[in-house]
Order: structure tokens, then sequence, then C-alpha cells
């Protein structure tokens, strides 16, 4: 052999070496190079395929001020990961950052020593834009079907990578919109796989926030469709906001509301402090779940995944980016943010808020009797919709049987229900009679489920919603009581 070809035999096995030395990613044994440098080398800026990403808060409101905190903070990572403004379609209502509540007028933080997020913001869909109906054009890259907005969609080709992030209330098998209807499972399911079968991306990971949010994924979405999902909760937990009044680390004083959710700033906190060319899906989910558990069964829930799980091996940098500032920082677990002492409810965190404006308003004063108003709606709210409920239940099953029939929860990997129309079209009927279930009545959501599951026919749900609910309660200001059907 010659010393040239010795040369060259001496460098292919050094490299081959050099990758047998580097950790191993716990998602399937990738091997991981150890520098850089040489992950550089393998995931340089000339990656095949354009990146694209649809940002999505679904709700509005001062209290949910954390669902477009949240939104706005997603936009600065990809931005400065990369990603252009043209490739980003962003969805919120648009009424927190000059809302006259907010303390800082014009400025949205996400966290309480957080910097401003909403600074550069596009204005892609917002107000009554911010629809199911243009989340779904939006994503099929469908501008024909649009209803006004900036136009934007994801007009990605075979070989580009997608990012969709949502975040805001849900229930089993639903996810909230601040303009009606709501997202449901099936059909958004259905999108995802008519956007895989126009053959117009490479691969696509879903990040998503909501109570339940595993129902929207669990037994529905199939493998096949190089799809990967991860979800804030199981099928049937809450999920929480942090940053809460009263919680360590609280907001600023001057803050009446959660500025961010627990998935949320868990997944968006592990992207600001690392090198996402040296991370990969698989280490953030890991991450992001140790944290959003909380330590503890009670604060905190289930980070879940589902459909291609195989897709978790690639690197963050494939749909995020990476920021240049932390181009010589390297993946260690050590280096992942510890979670808050306390979070609180999503569904209890416009309580929170409401609280905070009485507790702090000065005695007599209108604040404090506005404050004090709200808290009484909510209240009457949820007991008008919780005991409706319950009693369709002891209509339909018996008193006996009746809540204990609703509640039931399907074996895991089974849809939350065999025939979505029909859970439709009992919504639609329970909302005729008792008024819309607004984010907080997403809850019961199993419920009607569980009435389709047993085989009721809507004439049967009819009497007994009608019997159930004498009067429809009023439409307080604050819920989206007024917006219409769910469904």
């Amino acid at each position: 052999m010659d010393s040239f070809s010795f040369l060259i035999l001496f460098f292919i096995i050094s490299t081959l070496l050099a990758f047998a030395s580097g950790s191993r990613d716990l998602a399937g044994d990738v091997l991981r190079l150890p520098s850089f440098e040489a992950s550089k080398f393998l995931h340089d800026d000339n990656i095949q395929g354009t990146r694209w990403a649809i940002l999505f808060a679904g709700s509005n409101g001062y209290w949910n001020y954390r669902h477009q905190a949240d939104v706005c903070h997603a936009y600065q990572i990809l931005r400065k990961g990369g990603l252009k403004e043209e490739n980003i379609v962003v969805f919120m209502f648009d009424d927190i950052a000059f809302n006259e509540e907010n303390p800082r007028p014009g400025v949205i933080i996400n966290k309480p020593d957080g910097d401003d997020v909403y600074a550069g913001v596009p204005k892609d869909y917002t107000g009554s834009d911010v629809t199911a109906h243009n989340f779904y054009a939006a994503l099929l890259g469908n501008k024909s079907a649009l209803t006004g907005g900036s136009g934007k969609v994801v007009n990605s080709g075979p070989n580009d990578h997608i990012f969709i992030y949502y975040t805001d209330h849900g229930g089993p098998g639903i996810l909230g919109t601040p303009v009606g209807p709501y997202i449901y499972a099936d059909e958004l399911n259905e999108v995802l796989k008519k956007k895989h079968a126009s053959g117009t991306y490479e691969s696509l990971v879903f990040y998503l926030e909501a109570c339940e949010s595993g129902s929207i994924f669990e037994g529905i979405l199939p493998e096949g469709l190089n799809i990967y999902a991860t979800t804030a909760s199981n099928a049937e937990e809450s999920s929480w906001g942090t940053y809460c009044p009263g919680e360590y680390p609280s907001p600023p004083p001057e803050y009446s509301t959660c500025l961010g959710d627990l998935y949320s700033i868990a997944w968006m906190e592990d992207s600001d402090i690392h090198n996402l060319r040296m991370e990969t899906l698989h280490q953030q989910y890991k991450s992001v779940k140790e944290r959003t558990i909380s330590g503890n069964a009670y604060y905190g829930s289930h980070v879940m995944q589902y459909g291609d799980v195989q897709l978790s091996k690639d690197f963050l940098y494939l749909y995020l980016g990476t920021n240049p500032a932390n181009d010589n920082l390297t993946y260690v677990d050590e280096n992942c943010v510890r979670p808050p002492s306390k979070v609180v409810n999503q569904r209890d965190a416009d309580l929170i808020h409401f609280w905070e404006k009485f507790r702090r308003a000065p005695e007599g004063s209108p604040r404090k009797i506005a404050a004090q108003k709200q808290i009484l709606e909510a209240m009457s709210h949820r007991t008008n919709v919780d005991n409706a409920v319950k009693l369709i239940g002891k209509l339909l099953f018996g008193i006996e049987k009746g809540e204990e029939v609703l509640n039931n929860v399907r074996p895991a990997g089974q849809p939350l229900v065999d025939d979505w129309i029909c859970l439709k079209t009992m919504v639609r009927t329970y909302e005729t009679h008792c008024g819309p279930l607004s984010q907080y009545g997403m809850k019961h959501m199993r419920s009607f489920a569980n009435i389709c599951n047993l085989g009721i026919q809507n004439e049967k749900m009819a009497l007994a919603s009608s019997q159930a609910c004498i009067s429809i309660p009023g439409s307080p200001s604050w819920s989206s009581l007024h917006k219409g059907f769910s469904a």
C-alpha cells in the first residue's frame, strides 16, 4: 500500500472512531458526533427544503394573556433561528398588548424577567379571522379558502419541514378558538392526512398546549404520515398555567394574570438556551416532560408523544433553526430549566386574574365592583354548566348511573368517540337549549362523547337538555358565550 492510500485509510478509520466515541441519542441509538464543528458539518445551513411554521393562540381576553404571550415568544425563537417572516403564519386575537389592563402598553412578556416578545410579530390573522377554517386553509396552502387575514399560507413543497404550535384551552377531542366553531380532533387529523396526501412536506412536527390535549391524537393520528406530535397532557388531565400571581417565581407585581403555560415555556425556554443543532426532538421531549410534571402528582401533567415517534431523532434545528448566539453551547441535561414551585390549572387561571383585580382594587371603587361581578358571573356560569350536564346524565341514564356513565374514560389507545358527527350534533343540541359551553364547558366533551358511544338518539338528548335547562343563562361579557355554537 502506498503512503497516499495509507493516509486516506487512516483518515476514514479516524472518522469512524470519532463517530463511535460520540454520545448516543436516546431515541433509537442515533450516533452523535462529539463536537459542534462535526455536528455543523452534518446539519449546515444548506439543509434540503424550507422551514415553515404555524403559530396559533386560540383565546382572547386579558385573563388569557399567557396564550398570546406563548405564541409571540415562539415567533421570536423561530426568527432568531433563521426562519423568514414570510414562512411563519401567526394566528392571535391581538387584544393583549394594548389592552387597558396591560401594565406595559405595547409590550408582552412570557416570564417574570422576560423581554418584550410582541415586537415585530406579524398580524397575519387577528380578531374574527382567528378561526379553525382559516387555520386549516393556511396549513393546506389553500389561499382561495381563506376568509380575511393577510393571505399568508404554508406554501410548502415535498422537501420542506413544517412546525405547528397551538396554545389555548381545550377539552376531550376539542381545541378552543376565539371565534367558533372550535377545532375538533377528527377534522384536524383529516386536514393533516390531506396535507400528507398532497405531498407537500418531508416531515411535520406539532406541539400542542391544551387541557386533555392527548385526546386530539390518541387513537386518531396514524403512523406513516411523517408527523411527530407532542402534547402538554394526556387524554384525561388538565394542562397548567405558570408564572401566575402567588407563584414562585411570580410575575412582576403590576401583573394580575399568568404569563405563560407550563408545557409551552418548558419547550421555549429550553430552546432559548441550547444550540439546536445539537439537541434532538427526543431530548427536548424528555426535558419538557420532566419540567411539566413539575416533580409531583398534583401540580403538572404528563407530556405525551404520538404519530411517527422515530422522527424525534431529528435535530430541532431542522424545524426551529437555531440562535447563532448559542452556537458554542452543547446540549447537556444539566442545562435544562428547573420547574416552578407551583402552577395553576388552566381552567382556573381566569379566576386567579379576577381575584387579583378584586383584591388590589380600592374599597368601593368601580374597579372593585366590576371585578366582583366578574368573579360572580364566572362562578355562576361554571355552576350552570356543571349542573346542566350532570342533570342531563341523570335524565338519560338514571340517578344512580348518570354521573358514572358521563365520566367514563375509554382505554388508552382508543379515540374519544366512534361517531364524531354525533358528538358535534349532541354539543349543538346542548347549546341550543342550555347556552354555549365556553372555554370552561369544554371539560364536559367526554360526557357528550359517552352519550354518543351509548347510542343515545338526538331526539332524546334534546328532550333531556330542554328539561335540564329551563332557561338559558345570560351571556356575561367575559366569556365566549356570545360567540355562537362550538360545533
